[in-house]
């Protein structure tokens, strides 16, 4: 356990910020999985709808330090080439 007064404050940021990061990277995943899911049911345009709702949800998980910049570039990168090829 913490002994000093700062490291009992860190500890209570820590647990703040771990919920909130659990709630940002769950709703991350709700959208990529909603894009996926038009993908499986070979809809392009719900596809592409999804896919321009989650780019800015995947975007904001790399400035909040949730996700790596290059795991969402890569992401992004791999749902586009699958809507893509849906034509």
């Amino acid at each position: 356990m913490a002994n000093h007064k700062s490291a009992e404050k860190r500890i209570r940021q820590t647990a703040k910020r771990t919920i909130v990061n659990k709630a940002r990277l769950s709703r991350i995943r709700t959208f990529v999985k909603k894009v996926e899911a038009a993908i499986a049911a070979g809809d392009r345009t719900a596809a592409t709808e999804a896919f321009r709702a989650a780019q800015p949800e995947l975007q904001r998980g790399v400035n909040k330090g949730v996700l790596h910049r290059n795991t969402v570039a890569r992401k992004i990168s791999r749902l586009a080439h699958r809507i893509a090829a849906l034509s």
